[in-house]
């Protein structure tokens, strides 16, 4: 991990600069993603991605991992669609049962 610092020149906070290892099929779906939800960057994303992660820790690693396997299986074809309210009901399933 880097400790270079780069200057919020907006007058914003002081950004820090970091070094992350990833899997190049793992960058290809970060790249894929950001640019699919209209982020500006791949920073942007990965900054909006760690905040969420930070502001709702509610979200379990299980939890998470179980949404992506759904949405594979979403976009394979091999699952049906599910509502929003089905995944919050599930997810608070998933916390009862800990």
């Amino acid at each position: 991990m880097s400790n270079a610092d780069t200057a919020g020149g907006d007058g914003g906070p002081e950004m820090v600069q970091i070094n992350l290892r990833l899997s190049k099929s793992f960058l290809e779906d970060i790249d894929m993603t950001w640019e699919e939800q209209g982020f500006n960057s791949r920073s942007e994303f990965l900054r909006y991605a760690a905040r969420d992660a930070i502001k709702h820790p509610e979200f379990s690693r299980e939890g998470w991992k179980q949404i992506a396997a759904s949405e594979y299986e979403r976009r394979s074809g091999s699952a049906e669609l599910v509502s929003r309210e089905d995944v919050i009901e599930m997810m608070d399933r998933g916390e009862d049962e800990e």
